[in-house]
């Protein structure tokens, strides 16, 4: 039976190595919050006392982790403890030419290397149903394609390492590109005299709907907020998107004023400040909240 790893156990990595676990795979975990593991020890799951020795018993090495700089770190710890002919599947979003170097680091130690980045937000890795994206070796993925499948709902190949980074980018960078407008619409219906409740359902069954309307507009809704996703994570991403409409020639109108929005954002009120406070901007400015009873708190 293949070893698997995990390393990462936060918002997002948490709920995937909880799924692996679920669908009955051999996992052993870390992260440097020890607490974090608690539930995947229930499910069955065995403890690494740190990465290198969740690489030492496992075949293949999940990771899902806040940055390059922690990936890169992380990766280092574990290559000389990685079994010959191992595998990482790297699950954090980074730049394409993160993903490019790293592998070329992983594969010189003789380790294979498969990216596989999620979209759709914390709720739906808790359900098991998150959008997984994948690059590289076509073989490989389909190797682990059960694994993948345990952990989300719709699988995409997207082609060759460094692909599933840049549609990543791409999916965060519209999310928050939406996040700021929908936050113009809700305030555009308060101050017109609307019902925020109905206006949401409103938009919800219109042309003009969302994802993020339908998700992240809750939270508002309620103001609590409560993505799992910080102001900081957001600018790493819109940066990754800016980089990429340099590289290849594409004007980002949209994209840099968001950006300079999640900027604005960061600054009043702090980098690990939820994302979908980015509309909260706009509150504070018009002193106008945007609340409706019966949104919940968090999403289920």
């Amino acid at each position: 039976m293949t070893q698997y790893g995990y390393v990462g156990l936060g918002n997002l990595g948490g709920h995937l190595a909880a799924s692996l676990l679920r669908n009955g795979f051999d996992v052993t975990v870390h992260d440097r919050d020890r607490s974090l593991a608690d539930r995947h020890l229930t499910l069955g799951g065995h403890w690494g006392d740190s990465a290198a020795a969740v690489a030492a018993a496992s075949d293949v090495v999940f990771t899902c982790l806040p940055s390059p700089t922690v990936s890169e770190a992380v990766l280092r710890e574990m290559l000389p403890a990685m079994r010959p002919g191992a595998t990482w599947i790297e699950m954090s979003t980074l730049g394409r030419d993160d993903v490019l170097r790293l592998a070329a680091l992983a594969e010189s130690h003789g380790v294979k290397v498969l990216e596989s980045p999620v979209t759709g937000g914390v709720h739906l890795a808790g359900q098991g149903k998150i959008t997984v994206l994948a690059g590289g070796d076509e073989g490989l993925f389909n190797t682990h394609r059960d694994a993948l499948q345990a952990m989300g709902g719709k699988i995409f190949y997207m082609g060759p390492l460094g692909s599933a980074a840049i549609i990543k980018v791409i999916t965060n960078m519209l999310a928050f590109i939406h996040l700021v407008a929908d936050g113009e619409a809700l305030m555009l219906a308060k101050r017109g005299g609307l019902d925020l409740g109905r206006a949401w359902e409103a938009i919800t069954a219109s042309s003009g709907s969302s994802f993020v309307h339908e998700t992240e507009g809750q939270l508002i809704l309620n103001g609590s907020y409560d993505i799992a996703f910080t102001m900081d994570l957001a600018l790493k991403d819109l940066g990754f998107a800016m980089q990429f409409g340099r590289e290849f020639g594409v004007p980002l109108d949209l994209a840099g004023l968001t950006n300079q929005t999640f900027v604005k954002g960061r600054a009043a009120y702090g980098g690990q400040a939820q994302s979908t406070q980015i509309v909260k901007l706009l509150e504070d400015v018009l002193g106008t909240d945007l609340r409706a009873p019966g949104y919940p708190a968090r999403l289920e």
